[in-house]
């Protein structure tokens, strides 16, 4: 499953607290400055993807014709230029792949910027953040479905896309979160 923009700060802060109740790992300068560098880590691949995606789309619309005359599968087209100018954007598919290539990229740049401390392996400490980036992403449409109960259930009806829906949207998602110890 992709990671969306709008996830990423819940992202960033679950490898933050993952990390700090591992007990294996040493924070130097807290939660949130751990939280600070994996949402930007993040950000950039996800910023990536985007960019990678308007490109193929790009693609396609400049060829439409081509494609409704060739009768092509649009979609399947997006995705097979996706796939090949994947390389080009640095952006790695599989998302299995992909999630542990970003949690070694978060490890190193936490290291490196001496946010954390640890006596165990590498592999062990890479292994949390993509737990917790996959664990995140797999409780992330049960948090929605949530979420959306809970807006169901209010007098008011909110409607999708408003300010005000995604105003309360948010403060509902933070709550699930934190009940969930993800926050």
């Amino acid at each position: 499953m992709k990671i969306s923009l709008k996830s990423i700060p819940h992202i960033a802060n679950k490898i933050s607290i993952d990390l700090n109740k591992s007990g294996v790992v040493t924070m130097t300068k807290g939660l949130e400055a751990v939280a600070h560098e994996a949402e930007k880590i993040l950000m950039h691949n996800v910023r990536q993807e985007i960019a990678l995606e308007d490109k193929a789309a790009g693609i396609c619309d400049d060829n439409v014709e081509e494609i409704d005359f060739m009768l092509v599968d649009e979609r399947q087209l997006f995705f097979m230029i996706k796939k090949k100018l994947a390389p080009e954007f640095g952006i790695i598919l599989n998302y299995e792949e992909r999630y542990s290539d970003l949690s070694h990229k978060i490890l190193d740049e936490l290291y490196e910027e001496d946010l954390i401390h640890f006596e165990v392996t590498e592999n062990r400490i890479k292994n949390i953040i993509y737990n917790a980036i996959t664990s995140f992403i797999a409780d992330s449409s049960q948090i929605e479905d949530a979420v959306m109960e809970k807006i169901r259930t209010y007098k008011k009806k909110y409607i999708p896309g408003t300010d005000e829906f995604e105003i309360l949207h948010e403060k509902i998602t933070r709550e699930e979160l934190m009940k969930r110890g993800m926050e």
